[in-house]
């Protein structure tokens, strides 16, 4: 199994960073421990984390000024991903903003808070509950990366159909979409990225982090083979993943130098050919 997979031209780490977490509840507002945040994201790189997904909406604001603040200047070998097609209100709620000016004025943002002239990666997200023109969201993403203001285009929330349309349309940087081990709907896509050889991101690959109860980690299969393997049931799950094909790239997110470095410890993990199969099975 390889280490690393090649992202919009350049070889990172398979197993990255997600600053989904970095935020306060909800991804709202500021982290509950501030120094710890910046702790996590300077230790991550010092691990050797070379491709760390944010958004300019986690916070808001908030997960982009923590990795500005820990990180910058910037490693050369650093492939920071952002993605655009969300906005939150002053409660947190979670809104639609595909509008071409929106989409434009988020990269922006972004580019400020990151403090960067150009973005290697700009997932544009989809919202299907208020379903946009994709057609013309993918024309602003190519006029933005004409524009040399983001380096390579990514999409993130899209069915089979528009992925075909974004793939005829211009080069894929990759793919994000939820996808773990008792979720696998995304399959169809999953087998399109590997076929063409795009990273495919899998976003929630432990489970959602907004709900109660974690079908992932608290799944009995995944629990046992941890417990064999001295493993812990995110080093499973993760594993798993990344057993799935070569271009499949993990970012893990969380607040805990601890968690972090269990998420680390992932490429350690061997699972069995047996294992394997009985993980096969887990959402059967």
């Amino acid at each position: 199994m390889t280490d690393t997979f090649t992202l919009a031209g350049r070889d990172v780490r398979r197993i990255g960073f997600g600053a989904m977490q970095l935020p306060g509840p909800g991804v709202f507002g500021p982290p509950k421990d501030h120094d710890q945040a910046v702790a996590v994201l300077r230790r991550a790189v010092e691990a050797g984390v070379n491709h760390i997904d944010t958004a300019q909406f986690y916070g808001p604001n908030v997960s982009n000024e923590l990795i500005f603040e820990a990180l910058h200047p910037y490693p050369e070998d650093l492939v920071l991903v952002s993605k655009v097609g969300a906005r939150r209100d002053a409660l947190g709620s979670w809104l639609s903003a595909a509008h071409p000016q929106q989409l434009r004025e988020d990269v922006v943002a972004n580019l400020e808070t990151l403090a960067i002239e150009r973005i290697p990666i700009v997932n544009l997200r989809r919202h299907h509950e208020n379903e946009g023109d994709f057609a013309a969201e993918l024309d602003v993403m190519i006029e933005l990366r004409d524009e040399g203001l983001i380096e390579a285009i990514g999409i993130s929330t899209v069915t089979i159909e528009e992925f075909r349309l974004a793939a005829a349309r211009t080069e894929i940087a990759c793919v994000q979409n939820e996808y773990n081990l008792v979720n696998r709907g995304d399959q169809e896509v999953f087998d399109a990225c590997e076929a063409a050889g795009i990273p495919y991101v899998p976003y929630f690959p432990l489970g959602s982090a907004f709900r109660a109860e974690n079908p992932v980690l608290g799944n009995a299969t995944v629990t046992e083979i941890a417990a064999r393997l001295g493993a812990t049931p995110s080093q499973v799950a993760l594993a798993w993943l990344l057993h799935l094909a070569p271009n499949v790239l993990l970012i893990p997110g969380t607040s805990s130098l601890g968690h972090l470095d269990e998420n680390l410890a992932t490429a350690g993990v061997v699972l069995t050919p047996e294992d394997l199969a009985c993980l096969a099975d887990v959402c059967a």
